[in-house]
């Protein structure tokens, strides 16, 4: 009888942990290192089965509020034109069953494994930033947003939110942490950097960059082609019923506060965070990197280079930003001026890891956030880490340094993959990722590493399923909601979720909770939740929280905005069960 065996037979639970663990594999260089101060979770069991009385604790209750099974924002308003939002019918529960049988009387027999939160990207935008490509709006729609100055607001929301969940929503149990799967800043930028740590932290932030005291960018341009909030301007989006806000841009900047998150969280790095506007590998391009920090910036450009520029991002051809250097220089007549500030200087990855090692950012823990001075020593960015006593995670960084926004990774990775998962047989293993499997198809090579192979999704898929302690393939990137299930022989399948981002329409993040059925099969609850921020507006409310509603908003009405992040039933609120390895 196998270590995993042994604890389902004997009812061990390890949610009351309340903390991620971080695990060491021998010679391993690239796992996270251990924090002191954390009980080991078999510990933490042994105070938690029973109260001081010696009365064993209540069954933890299920519950739906504060969930999308509970309510969710719907329009409320007309058709056509800007929509005002409020509440709306839940999502119910769907069981998927493609991967076992489905038996009954299991919801009495679960016993709880592991839970937790999974945030993903948050694109936390320095709206203002001199590299955006705000211009390409026509071409592309999430080049630019109406509530793009709004992202710290509405982050800050959904920390709130996640504090408020009184547990698990299915089995009621602790939550263990929380992950976010990348895509934490928008720009590359440690003006985002800093504002993302103190979301997830704690506190006060001032989300303006250049001038401190007025906002610089497009929206105050003038231009009809940006919602311009504070203007009667008659522009694009007012054409199509967006409404005037006075003092709109004025209160985006103002200083907030975050709470910061209760639970311990774990960091992934996704493409935002690793190349500057998502796509260039252009870190060492002494001018893009200068452009970054310095006093000019573009604001609008003929649709034929629009549309030039857009294919050469699409098609990865120019993956280190040379015809966007071009580009930039020979409109730089055409530039307006701005404040410059170093603090928009891009991120190495070795100062992202620094980031967050900084113990000013520990928050709930643990230091590091799953990154430790082993990924320094190592230049690498992946981990791994106990969730629960017979549950570990593991976090890849499927960035290409090459440049793209489409990812892979590297052989030194992969092989690092399969033995962290063969030394690690005994345990349930749920892999986090920025990238989906089926976005995973860049091949430019690492300037790093120019000899070492690049790897895609589906020799992902085909390692992981070739192992049976595989649950799960937790990611984002794509901003839309999907579910795949990936089956393999000999108990060997595994699910795929990938959650819908939160910066566009429906801003959505996911509780995953896994239980043991007590009959041969495991189930993976998924239960959507939203920020807390209320469903309907007021354009006359500009406080902290009214502004998260208003990001919501504004979200939804963006013109040209996808339809279908939000995915079908079976992509949301899900059972999704499977065969135990």
């Amino acid at each position: 009888m196998n270590r995993r065996t042994l604890l389902a037979a004997t009812g061990a639970v390890s949610l009351s942990a309340g903390i991620g663990l971080a695990l060491r594999s021998g010679s391993d260089a690239h796992a996270a290192a251990g924090h002191a101060g954390q009980a080991p979770v078999a510990d933490s069991l042994a105070h938690s089965r029973t109260r001081s009385n010696g009365v064993a604790p209540a069954k933890p209750a299920p519950y739906t509020r504060g969930t999308t099974l509970s309510n969710v924002a719907t329009p409320h308003s007309g058709s056509t034109g800007y929509r005002r939002l409020g509440d709306g019918a839940g999502w119910k529960r769907v069981v998927r069953s493609e991967l076992a049988s489905v038996k009954s009387g299991r919801a009495e027999r679960r016993t709880a494994l592991a839970a937790f939160v999974q945030l993903t990207d948050l694109h936390l935008v320095d709206a203002q930033h001199p590299l955006r490509l705000e211009y390409l709006r026509a071409q592309n729609k999430s080049a630019w947003r109406p509530q793009e100055t709004l992202t710290v607001a509405g982050a800050v929301s959904l920390v709130e939110r996640v504090n408020s969940l009184r547990g698990a929503p299915v089995t009621g149990s602790p939550l263990h942490f929380v992950m976010t799967t990348g895509d934490n800043t928008d720009n590359n930028s440690k003006t985002e950097l800093e504002w993302f740590l103190k979301v997830m932290s704690g506190g006060r932030i001032s989300p303006n960059s250049g001038d401190p005291r007025h906002y610089e960018g497009v929206q105050a341009s003038g231009l009809k082609t940006y919602w311009q909030p504070d203007s009667a301007l008659r522009d694009a989006d007012k054409q199509l019923g967006f409404p005037r806000i006075e003092g709109f841009l004025e209160a985006a900047i103002r200083e907030l506060r975050s709470p910061g998150l209760k639970l311990p969280w774990y960091s992934t790095v996704g493409n935002h965070d690793a190349l500057p506007l998502g796509c260039y590998g252009s870190r060492g391009d002494s001018y893009l990197t200068d452009f970054a920090v310095g006093g000019k910036k573009l604001m609008s450009l003929p649709a034929v280079e629009c549309t030039a520029l857009a294919k050469s991002i699409k098609d990865g051809s120019s993956p280190k930003g040379t015809e966007f250097r071009d580009l930039l220089k020979a409109h730089a007549r055409q530039m307006r001026s701005v404040t410059p500030d170093e603090n928009r200087a891009p991120f190495t990855p070795a100062e992202y890891i620094r980031a967050h090692l900084d113990t000013a950012y520990t928050g709930p823990g643990p230091i590091g956030h799953g990154y430790s001075s082993a990924n320094l020593a190592a230049n690498t960015q992946y981990y791994t880490f106990r969730i629960a006593e017979d549950v570990i995670g593991v976090s890849l960084d499927t960035t290409d340094p090459g440049g793209h926004y489409e990812g892979s990774i590297g052989t030194a990775q992969l092989r690092w993959l399969e033995k962290t998962l063969r030394e690690n047989k005994d345990s349930y293993v749920i892999v986090f990722s920025h990238h989906t499997s089926k976005t995973m198809r860049n091949r430019h090579a690492d300037p790093a590493h120019p000899a070492e192979k690049r790897h895609g999704g589906d020799e992902v898929i085909a390692l992981l399923a070739s192992f049976s302690n595989v649950l799960a393939w937790v990611n984002g990137h794509t901003h839309k909601n999907e579910i795949i299930p990936h089956a393999a022989p000999d108990n060997r399948s595994f699910w795929e979720i990938c959650t819908a981002s939160h910066v566009d329409f429906p801003q959505l993040a996911r509780v995953i909770e896994l239980v043991d059925n007590k009959d041969g099969t495991l189930s993976l609850f998924t239960t959507l939740i939203e920020s807390s921020a209320p469903h309907g507006t007021d354009f006359a409310d500009l406080t902290q929280t009214g502004l998260a509603s208003l990001y919501r908003e504004l979200s939804f009405n963006a013109p040209g905005a996808r339809t279908d992040l939000s995915g079908t039933s079976r992509d949301r609120n899900t059972e999704l069960v499977l065969k135990k390895g």
